[in-house]
């Protein structure tokens, strides 16, 4: 048993600068999921090499990190029984190894090189690391506390570093371009390093785990240990397992189809702004990008309305204004509007006012996923989930950035060519609006209909969890009132006799 003076298993209590210590991880988060699907592509593209290619780098690295993702959960869940998970922590070692590999190897996918092999390797090292990273730290609410409220302030503090993060990686690099620094995107990955190691420090500083009590190790030392097969053939049962979770399998939906929208609008936003937009400066596509910064905003106000009126209404209020914004980009190019610049930064801002909230609200319904779980499986199964998650929007995520490669190259876009300002032909122009604006609507669309399904909220995850807190208390599965019967059986999808096994799953 660990002394109760390790740190990492020493329970603190929960205030908002503690929750902005646990959030600044998301600085990488936030900012690494913008540079890939706002920064990467282009960037590519300025070293000659095609879209398809430039796409395929994207695409081919993030199923690289799915797969691994998919096992990695489940190696942090039971790391505690190594000698390095009980000292460390079995989240916070794999927090502080990755922040160490990451020191090293980001700085190199910004050096100039002609070769997308070369960008290909660099960039399938750097979303292993990075999920070594952000797998474990995504379960710590979890691992904190179990109060509703409390993780919301842990997860809307990370949703504000996360806007932040974005912001800050689109002023560095609109800073840097605005000066024709010909080595502005290497400046730019050198800072943006030091930014992100700082931060992945402070937040493993500022977070622990749950106590490991005598009870709990000896329920892990009596585990059998799997083999190889064995191990990866339970761990992809245990995957599979997840969709059997009503709840979550409407939150994946949403999550994906949102966030994947949003990656098709990042990815092809520059080659939009630059190409249809003929002769406005070289900086505006990381300008508009910029005013992520606004999203911070529309973050602060979503902590309080996540919990006055729930996530439903937040995916509401975030699609239906992304959808107005799409509208407005392309009516903005097809009226042919001179001196364009300032509709659009007015568009730019609704845009990123309602990606603070399209971003900020899955992973504050995410720590309650778990509890859905429990009552299913008895498990402690938060690292699963988290890892399926990850598995999936990186799936996604490859395909977004691939198809738009694929697209634009389908088109006759040329990256050599055509990013110069003045030499892109109006069809080519016609084709990078229609493809800009049908793959985030279509995408956005469904979520918004899937999210008007959604009942897992305040109210209800208060009955889950009372109902939980009365069955481990050793309470009767027969003295379920109706009403909690109902809402139990709505979150999980099953009947409540099914629910709650004798024994646990784990």
């Amino acid at each position: 048993m660990e002394k109760k003076t390790n740190w990492v298993y020493t329970p603190k209590e929960i205030t908002v600068k503690r929750g902005i210590g646990f959030g600044l991880t998301d600085l990488m988060g936030g900012g690494w999921n913008n540079i890939v699907s706002g920064v990467i592509f282009v960037f590519v593209m300025s070293q000659g090499i095609s879209p398809a290619l430039a796409g395929a780098i994207t695409g081919i690295g993030r199923i690289f990190d799915a797969l691994f993702s998919l096992f990695f959960g489940a190696i942090t869940d039971g790391f505690y029984r190594t000698k390095l998970g009980r000292k460390f922590g079995r989240r916070h070692f794999f927090i502080l190894l990755g922040g160490i590999l990451f020191m090293v190897v980001f700085p190199l996918f910004w050096v100039k090189a002609t070769n997308w092999i070369y960008y290909l390797i660099v960039y399938i090292a750097i979303e292993l690391i990075i999920a070594m990273i952000l797998i474990p730290w995504e379960t710590l609410p979890t691992e904190m506390t179990t109060d509703y409220r409390l993780r919301t302030v842990l997860s809307g503090s990370r949703m504000f570093i996360s806007a932040t993060g974005t912001a800050i990686v689109f002023l560095v690099l609109a800073a840097l371009k605005h000066t024709n620094n010909p080595n502005a995107y290497l400046i730019t990955g050198i800072i943006w390093t030091i930014i992100f190691v700082l931060a992945i420090f402070i937040s493993y500083r500022s977070t622990w785990e749950r106590p490991l009590t005598p009870e709990f190790i000896k329920e892990l030392e009596s585990r059998p240990k799997l083999s190889i097969t064995e191990f990866m053939s339970k761990t992809v049962k245990d995957y599979f397992s997840t969709f059997k979770n009503k709840s979550f399998r409407k939150h994946l939906a949403i999550y994906l189809l949102s966030f994947t929208g949003k990656d098709f609008y990042s990815t092809l936003l520059p080659t939009f702004i630059v190409c249809a937009f003929q002769g406005v400066s070289a900086d505006l596509p990381w300008t508009l990008q910029a005013l992520s910064i606004f999203g911070i905003l529309s973050t602060l106000a979503a902590a309080k309305l996540m919990i006055t009126h729930g996530p439903r209404f937040l995916y509401s209020l975030s699609y239906i204004t992304i959808l107005i914004t799409m509208i407005g980009y392309t009516l903005t190019w097809f009226l042919h509007i001179k001196n364009p610049i300032v509709i659009l930064i007015v568009i730019s801002v609704f845009y990123q006012l309602a990606r603070g909230i399209l971003e900020f609200t899955p992973w504050n319904v995410f720590p309650f996923i778990p509890d859905v779980d429990r009552i299913m499986t008895r498990g402690d199964r938060a690292g699963i989930y988290a890892a399926v998650m990850t598995f999936f929007r990186k799936s996604t995520g490859a395909v977004a950035s691939w198809i738009a490669g694929i697209l634009l190259a389908e088109i006759g876009f040329n990256s050599k060519t055509m990013l110069a300002f003045g030499s892109t032909p109006h069809g080519i122009q016609a084709g990078i609006t229609v493809i800009f604006f049908i793959g985030p609507v279509a995408l956005i669309v469904w979520a918004l209909i899937l999210a008007g399904k959604f009942k897992l909220n305040k109210q209800t995850h208060a009955v889950l969890k009372a109902e939980i807190e009365r069955l481990e208390n050793g309470g009767s599965k027969k003295d379920v009132t109706p009403e909690t019967k109902a809402v139990v059986e709505e979150l999980t999808g099953h009947p409540y006799e099914k629910l709650w096994p004798d024994e646990p799953e784990i």
